[in-house]
């Protein structure tokens, strides 16, 4: 197949501080204590794609990135990590490695190393050849969260909610993306091109769709754009819609697109829109697939003055997330270790759950199942831990309550503490009694003994 992998791995990402640092770039979190981007190269290796080009922001942040998979990874992948400049984003990042790509396709992982699901990407891959497209989006059943009763990561999400939904229009074989409205746009009145309409008949409006942020992009196509549209700086939010939008003009004209983006027309633009509740009233029996395969003198491949901007939508059954914010950091490590166990690639117990060998458990002290006790790890007396992960060389005393929460590496816990729905970094000390309820904890912090900590963001100064 020759198509390149290219995996766009971030850095230190701002929805995720304090769990971030410069010592620990987002793409090396721990989900069931293997860093983040772990499931996204076995996924690619699973389907033998061996090739790839990790992308990371920050030059120290492609050090740690590079090292971590040269040594985890030696003899099994061929991995070249890039390093290009903070805050670029995905559109950006793809312009400053533009001359490492080669193929004729490329498929774009982008995955800011925060990707975890089980969909082959083979099957996106063989969609984008079918229909030779000039990019082929996969779409996910997009995550049903409960309300949270978390007052930290739980309330900022609830802020961010809308930007993470699309609305999405698809042709009735929902096999090609019509239409696109992401982050910001979610929240005013949508409106769709009249003109679009009249090309298909027919659209499905969906909003129960993520964007997985795993694509297949014609490679000459991609670079034209990124080129052309300096200002792009996201795949997702810039570069799509704007191939979605584009894709019913006589070839892939910029220049028109781009003057009326800019509005010129303005009053032959509003009337070439309509408003998306009038959408579902206009629908008529020819279908965008028909259009273009049927001409007057009966079959016709698609018509030669367009191109195809195709979906792949995953089986409601995979398994698809991204670590994009730290709910859904927390949300990603139970699944782990709970109905996505078959990702974490470990076994489990008669309990199903993960102890390690070497880990020490005192009398009267009980490990839920769903939960894991990382290597070389020790745990007092009457200790209860549930639905939680804790990672390795951990020292933790004894009457210690852990709910719901996310512990890593060389953490010491004293004694009667109570930890609930909470993130605890590397080589953080919580002192004797010390509750902490939906909170995070940065590296190295010290919590002082008796504290009680409520929807708390907790980081070295």
């Amino acid at each position: 197949m020759d198509f390149q992998v290219v995996v766009l791995a971030g850095g230190t990402s701002k929805e995720l501080i304090p769990l971030v640092s410069n010592e620990v770039p987002k793409a090396l979190l721990p989900v069931a204590n293997r860093p983040v981007l772990s499931y996204v190269l076995e996924l690619l290796e699973q389907n033998n794609l061996k090739d790839l080009i990790v992308v990371v922001e920050g030059e120290d942040a492609a050090l740690r990135v590079g090292g971590w998979i040269s040594s985890a990874y030696v003899d099994r992948l061929h991995v070249e990590v890039a390093a290009v400049p903070e805050d670029v984003g995905t559109a950006g990042a793809l312009r400053a490695i533009g001359h490492h790509l080669t193929a004729h396709d490329i498929l774009v992982g982008v995955v800011s190393g925060d990707l975890v699901c089980d969909v082959p990407p083979g099957a996106v891959a063989a969609a984008h050849r079918r229909h030779d497209a000039v990019v082929t989006a996969m779409l996910c059943s997009a995550p049903v969260s409960g309300p949270s009763d978390s007052a930290s990561s739980g309330g900022k999400d609830k802020a961010k909610k809308p930007g993470r939904y699309n609305i999405i229009g698809l042709d009735p074989t929902r096999q090609f993306m019509l239409f696109i409205a992401a982050g910001a746009e979610v929240e005013k009145d949508v409106r769709v091109q009249k003109s679009i309409l009249r090309a298909v008949g027919q659209m499905e409006i969906r909003a129960d769709l993520m964007d997985a942020h795993l694509y297949a992009f014609k490679r000459s196509v991609l670079q034209d754009i990124l080129d052309q549209k300096e200002n792009f700086h996201s795949l997702r939010q810039d570069v799509l819609p704007f191939l979605v939008r584009s894709q019913l003009r006589s070839e892939l004209s910029l220049d028109g697109a781009q003057a009326e983006e800019n509005g010129n027309d303005k009053a032959a633009s509003l009337d070439n829109k309509v408003m998306l509740s009038q959408l579902m009233a206009n629908a008529s029996s020819q279908s965008f697939h028909e259009h273009g395969a049927m001409g007057p003198n009966g079959f016709v491949p698609f018509p030669r003055k367009t191109h195809k901007c195709c979906v792949y939508i995953a089986s409601k059954s995979k398994y698809c997330a991204r670590l994009n914010s730290i709910q859904a950091f927390s949300d990603i490590n139970r699944d782990v270790i709970g109905e996505a166990s078959h990702l974490s690639g470990y076994s489990f117990s008669a309990h199903n759950n993960i102890i390690h060998p070497s880990a020490v458990l005192g009398s009267k002290t009980t490990v839920g199942p769903q939960c894991m006790l990382g290597e070389g790890s020790q745990m007092g007396d009457k200790c209860s831990v549930k639905r939680s992960v804790l990672g390795r060389h951990c020292r933790i005393g004894s009457n210690v309550k852990v709910v719901n929460s996310v512990i890593m590496d060389h953490v010491t816990i004293g004694d009667g503490c109570s930890i609930q729905g909470s993130v605890i970094c590397s080589n953080v000390q919580l002192q004797d009694r010390v509750v902490l309820k939906d909170c995070q904890v940065g590296a190295g912090f010290v919590v002082s003994a008796g504290s009680e900590y409520k929807g708390e963001s907790l980081a070295k100064k």
